[in-house]
């Protein structure tokens, strides 16, 4: 049994709707979907395509998938995430877009947001006591020798590269696209998200999602809501 926190909107959320038929599972309900229509790209290789993503399901990684510390317990790990979510203020990412890392679509920032990378380092850190190291097999499919200096101190350190100043915060809509692919998908994308893309997305809850054994799916195990942010009054001068 792995677990992970992961960013998710809310089972009933526009957006998570969208992005769960758009890959083909909802990790709320395990609920299975057909394999969207993609003008320019054949069925079989949209289904390809979103393969990898689908078994993760519709998420952001803030601490990836681990396996509990000896002598942690899932009842404890739910008690401390419950008091993490009520003393956690949600806030806002100020524009979401369709965007590449590398050869994956993503909805990602518009650019890096401070208050975002402080909120998934906070993650990272508070619930590190339940991390399991990573065995030697963990760390040899991450092919250290390949990684940059800061994301190989990251993975011994967090067990993951892609965290502390390496963290970008994305909710993966694809595996790797090839080029001569890309446009096609882009267009496909940007037209199916278009509701939620080129405005604000409020970071307003955090879930915690299971992998029963590796390489099984991930479901949602728990979401909960952040803690309303404070509004600003505005007064008169």
């Amino acid at each position: 049994m792995r677990y992970a926190l992961y960013f998710s909107p809310a089972a009933d959320h526009p957006l998570t709707k969208t992005a769960s038929r758009w890959l083909g599972r909802d990790a709320f309900t395990n609920e299975t979907f057909p394999t969207p229509d993609v003008t320019g790209l054949p069925c079989d290789e949209v289904h390809a395509l979103t393969a990898d993503p689908r078994r993760y399901a519709f998420h952001a990684t803030l601490k990836a998938p681990f396996e509990l510390a000896e002598g942690k317990s899932e009842a404890e790990l739910i008690e401390t995430f419950d008091g993490f979510a009520a003393a956690t203020s949600a806030f806002d990412i100020p524009n979401l877009v369709i965007g590449q890392l590398g050869r994956f679509f993503a909805l990602v920032p518009d650019q890096v947001y401070p208050e975002l990378q402080d909120f998934a380092a906070g993650v990272v850190e508070h619930f590190e006591p339940f991390r399991a190291p990573l065995s030697e097999a963990d760390i040899a499919r991450r092919k250290p020798e390949t990684l940059s200096p800061a994301h190989r101190d990251n993975l011994m350190r967090w067990g993951y590269p892609h965290v502390m100043d390496e963290f970008r915060f994305h909710m993966t809509l694809s595996g790797q696209v090839p080029p001569e692919q890309a446009p096609a998908m882009q267009t496909a994308l940007e037209t199916r998200f278009a509701e939620f893309t080129n405005k604000p997305l409020s970071i307003d809850g955090l879930s915690i999602f299971v992998e029963p054994e590796r390489g099984a799916p991930f479901t949602a195990l728990r979401w909960l809501p952040l803690k309303p942010a404070l509004a600003i009054r505005k007064t008169a001068p």
